[in-house]
């Protein structure tokens, strides 16, 4: 018997999916621990073991595959709990990554104040060494002054360096040779080339992801190789992979050399999520939104296929790596509702987290958050959250709710439906940031809701935009973990071309025949199908920023590929923005190739062939006064069964609440398709 295993950390929660041989997808949810995620991880899984009956030592021994989504990067950025990194770099320039380009995060505000660095100036040490835009060598590395500056930085007792030289991704031959060095010296350190991590042009974009891989380098090393120690202690003999901000899984050994590309780890495994339902027929333009007990997650599906930026910045550190486009907030079940300087009522983005978490927890808590909220307005049963493992107190999360109310002259429950309602509104102006603001009108697309505190919320917020379907699969609490089953191996390569009048081809096919070779000898180990994708980022001559150009239908063998590859960007400038510029220069900047090795998908759970289920009990819930409401079972849901609000359907791990007006039917797939009618 053969597991797959989906392990996804969160803020607040450790959901962990279970694929069963005989096809049963089971789920657990386990406190996530922030001091060591790994000690979350083991307690899901012994959750969900004992739901199979078996120990947890039985359960890793018959599992093959694990992937896993961690914060562990992103948490170690946020909080200042990066390695100690050094910079190697070419004489003259250690402020790059300080210059930034000459722009803030906010270009405008006057008053805020320079990101501060992650490598403060003194230990960002100059090499003498010069490579030319075109490769040529123009001063030899001077390993007098590298072996001066290693030195300086084991004086310093760093724990990671970067090596950033200019032009390096046209000719990586010094940052070759001083990472060797480097190595050599510092051989506890973790040690990063700025042509292995994202060879491309544009000093800053390279030089800061470098420096933030190295500052997240050892954070992961150590946590990965911890977690394959005590999985394989607890009789762990499969392959774990871990997936990365761009939506694929790697090797623990290629996300150790790309640490940075875990970045955006956890809310990639909801967009794959997105993709997979939308392969298997819940729609093709989804807006995935994740709503957890930290943070909402919100991506764009178009077409069945997500969409991927140029990069992110985590805190202070701008991270090029292809990722996921996707907006984050803060804004979550465990977020605070509080009265602001102006005698407002604000919601997050402070969050309660798991520790201690809402006041309804029990654990200390005692801001009112999201969650004191709905259990104040009866949309959660305190006694089956979690299936029953934790019990809410009602009575602290109206103590909590009521200081609220206090303040601003309402009752309880006009106060905690003021903070349900400001969620609301901030979830839907986050949409509106990846839809409206990029050219895309959502009322087109589907809303496909999960995370624990979604169902709550969704179709007040469908209804805000005027979208008129939402879509809630039965896993929803725990769809992360089980999109992360349901994404392929991953390598994302690129090389740039700096190609300034014309496309010449013959350079454009050797940089993908490069590619290709070192793609597939990264996936050596992998003994199953392997598929490439080819694209270019391409611009007007005129123009400081490129746009992704997909070249896979391109016949590579045409006599007139230069003119195709034109026209391809035309068409994709068009679909962007409206227009092209037929008559200006086409520059193709970088040349990319995804190789891609198939791994096997796990089915949505669907509805047992059962006869529809009647409410299991009726509850009163706040709608603008008390009403007494149905509640369903959601796993008990038969196939094509309709429901119409008001109305409760709940879970072990997750609530949908279905206003007046709305209805919803219950898909065979395992999913719920709910028609908003109703606007707020």
């Amino acid at each position: 018997m053969t597991y797959t295993i989906g392990i996804d950390v969160g803020g607040t929660f450790t959901d962990i999916v279970v694929a069963t041989p005989d096809g049963r997808t089971i789920t657990a949810k386990a406190a996530s621990t922030p001091h060591n995620q790994s000690d979350g991880v083991l307690d899901g899984l012994a959750r969900v073991a004992a739901t199979l009956n078996v120990t947890q030592d039985e359960l890793l021994a018959a599992t093959g595959r694990i992937v896993h989504g961690t914060t562990v990067a992103t948490n170690a950025l946020l909080e200042g709990k990066a390695a100690r990194v050094g910079m190697l770099t070419t004489e003259g320039h250690r402020d790059i990554i300080e210059m930034r380009e000459g722009l803030k995060p906010d270009r405008y505000n006057l008053r805020m104040a320079p990101p501060e660095p992650i490598v403060p100036r003194h230990l960002r040490l100059p090499v003498r060494e010069r490579i030319c835009a075109d490769g040529t060598v123009e001063t030899e590395l001077d390993q007098a002054s590298l072996d001066r500056a290693v030195a300086q930085l084991a004086a310093e007792g760093v724990q990671a360096v970067a090596v950033c030289f200019l032009h390096s991704w046209r000719n990586p031959a010094h940052e070759q040779a001083a990472s060797t060095a480097t190595r050599a010296r510092l051989q506890q350190a973790y040690v990063t080339a700025s042509s292995d991590v994202l060879p491309q042009i544009k000093e800053f974009e390279r030089f800061s992801t470098a420096v933030a891989n190295a500052a997240v380098g050892p954070v992961i090393e150590n946590y990965l190789g911890q977690l394959q120690s005590r999985l394989a202690d607890a009789g762990f003999r499969g392959e774990l992979l871990v997936i990365l901000s761009h939506g694929g899984v790697a090797s623990v050994q290629e996300a150790v050399r790309v640490a940075a590309g875990t970045a955006l780890s956890g809310p990639a495994g909801g967009v794959a999520a997105a993709v997979a339902l939308a392969r298997q027929g819940a729609a093709r333009d989804l807006i995935a939104f994740d709503m957890g007990g930290t943070s909402t997650d919100i991506a764009l599906v178009r077409d069945g296929a997500p969409t991927l930026s140029a990069g992110k910045t985590v805190a202070n550190a701008r991270i090029a790596l292809p990722a996921l486009d996707i907006v984050t907030l803060g804004a979550g079940g465990g977020s605070i509702g509080r009265i602001d300087r102006a005698g407002m009522l604000a919601v997050g983005p402070e969050s309660a987290g798991a520790d201690p978490g809402p006041a309804c927890y029990g654990q200390g808590g005692t801001a009112a958050t999201v969650t004191d909220a709905n259990l104040v307005l009866g949309y959660l049963d305190p006694g089956n959250f979690l299936g029953g493992e934790r019990r809410l107190d009602p009575a602290a999360a109206t103590e909590a709710v009521h200081r609220v109310a206090e303040s601003l002259g309402l009752s309880v429950e006009e106060a905690a439906f003021g903070i349900h309602r400001l969620v609301n509104t901030r979830v839907a102006d986050g949409v509106r940031v990846v839809t409206v603001r990029r050219g895309v009108d959502p009322r087109g697309y589907t809303l496909l809701a999960f995370g624990g505190a979604a169902g709550l919320h969704v179709t007040a917020v469908a209804a805000e935009l005027g979208i008129g379907r939402v879509v809630v699969p039965v896993a929803a609490s725990v769809l992360s973990a089980w999109g992360m089953l349901n994404t392929d191996l991953r390598i994302e390569l690129m090389r740039s071309l700096s190609q300034r009048r014309g496309i010449d081809t013959d350079a454009l096919r050797a940089a993908f025949a490069d590619m290709e070779r070192e793609g597939r000898g990264r996936l050596s180990w992998f003994d199953g199908e392997v598929a490439t994708r080819r694209s270019a980022d391409m611009r007007y001559g005129e123009q400081v920023f490129e746009i992704a150009v997909d070249m896979d239908g391109l016949d590579w063998q045409a006599a007139d590929l230069a003119d195709r590859i034109e026209a391809a960007f035309h068409r994709a400038h068009e679909a962007l923005y409206t227009y092209s510029l037929r008559d200006q220069d086409v520059v193709l900047v970088n040349a990319r190739l995804s190789v891609i090795g198939r791994l096997p998908s796990v089915p949505s759970r669907g509805a047992a062939a059962r006869m529809a289920t009647e409410p299991t009990s009726h509850r009163r819930i706040w709608l603008d006064g008390w009403v007494e409401v149905p509640v369903f079972d959601f796993a008990a849901l038969a196939a094509d069964q309709a429901l119409n609000g008001p109305a409760i359907v709940a879970s072990d791990t997750t609530t949908v609440l279905l206003r007046a007006g709305e209805s919803a039917r219950f898909d065979a797939h395992g999913w719920m398709n709910v028609d908003v009618q109703a606007a707020i």
